[in-house]
């Protein structure tokens, strides 16, 4: 575990049952409380990035309405309406200690393209050696279902992975991970996630902590190949980063991986969108997986979809299990033609094509 004090980067996540008192009530108190903890840590020398939710509810209640809407163009014009009061009320808690807020609203869609996700990369640099806060929010006004995160969780655990971050706190309305079937209390550490881990997240009767959980433990994933460690905790402690700093165990904190994606290949590790699957024989998949070698035409059992050269496609094993993202080297159609076949028999039968790799291993990551 890297102590907090020594982290470089963090992103926290609020969520907005930390935020708000009610719909469209902000919790000024506590967001002035978060602001001077962002304060101590900044002092600490650690970039500090927010992911803040709120903005739909907040729209909400300044439209008042009493109930979430159920059509995606109210909700939209709610988050239109809402974030620009969430983005004033930071900046407002800020003031006090004379820093400077940036928003930045993202879809899906920011990160799947590569150059926009470099971009992301390269504006968060930019604010953060100004000196600015960047607060992040799913940009709910033109989210669509096939563009949409899901939740602020993910969106967190996406924007770790993007900018590098060393840790990343989810904070809500939840101490931790609760081992509801065992002995009620907070898990304090958990190094690996596993089935019994997961399995606490469905230990709960109700519904929505259930939804939220599960979403935490996804998001805890994400981080965790990134080699950033997650912190799930509670919003509602004031002190909760001033004990982190003195050295004390706060919620439950999820272990990065010993062997995270390195920087250049997150971008491949965080696509939920490829455009294909190709199935391996069990060689090809000890190749990849224990020996670190690029998939070869030879190893290819059989492709789907209609895939261009350099489009993110799956690589799974014959008994249908994901193994690995990767950059396609060639086009479904080529691929089609030379799957299956030796180096030698390529270069006589199609001259044309000039390498027998599929996927390099400089382009492929594995999954855990």
């Amino acid at each position: 575990m890297v102590p907090l004090n020594q982290a470089k980067r963090v992103v926290i996540k609020l969520g907005t049952g930390v935020l708000t008192s009610g719909i469209g009530e902000l919790d000024t108190t506590r967001i002035e409380a978060l602001c001077h903890q962002v304060k101590t840590l900044r002092e600490r020398g650690i970039d500090v990035i927010l992911v803040s939710s709120g903005a739909v509810g907040l729209g909400m209640g300044k439209l008042g309405l009493e109930q979430r809407p159920k059509d995606l163009a109210t909700q939209q014009a709610c988050a239109a309406v809402g974030q620009t009061i969430l983005i004033n009320t930071w900046q407002k808690g800020f003031d006090p200690h004379g820093l400077t807020v940036a928003q930045i609203l993202l879809t899906r869609e920011d990160l799947r393209a590569k150059h926009r996700h470099n971009a992301v990369f390269n504006t968060v640099e930019r604010l953060l050696a100004t000196g600015a806060v960047p607060i992040v929010n799913e940009n709910d006004t033109v989210s669509a279902t096939e563009i949409k995160f899901g939740d602020n969780d993910t969106l967190s655990a996406l924007v770790a992975s993007v900018t590098n971050a060393d840790q990343l706190f989810i904070l809500s309305n939840i101490p931790g991970l609760i081992d509801m079937q065992g002995t009620g209390e907070v898990v304090p550490y958990v190094e690996k996630m596993t089935p019994e881990i997961e399995a606490m997240a469905q230990g709960t009767n109700q519904v929505t902590s259930v939804g939220g959980m599960v979403s935490k433990l996804s998001a805890a994933k994400i981080a965790h190949r990134a080699g950033c460690g997650v912190t799930i905790g509670s919003g509602q402690d004031s002190e909760l980063f001033n004990k982190l700093l003195a050295g004390e165990s706060v919620g439950t904190y999820f272990a990065p991986s010993p062997a995270p994606v390195k920087s250049h290949k997150r971008w491949i590790a965080i696509q939920d969108h490829t455009y294909g699957t190709i199935t391996i024989d069990a060689g090809a998949a000890v190749a990849i997986q224990e020996k670190g070698k690029s998939l070869l035409s030879a190893g290819v059992i059989n492709s789907f979809g209609e895939f261009e050269e350099g489009d993110v496609i799956r690589i799974r094993t014959e008994d249908d299990k994901i193994i690995a993202h990767g950059l396609a080297s060639l086009d479904a159609i080529d691929l089609s033609a030379i799957m299956g076949l030796q180096p030698e028999a390529i270069k006589a039968t199609f001259p044309e094509l000039h390498s027998s790799v599929i996927v390099h291993r400089d382009h492929l990551v594995l999954l855990d």
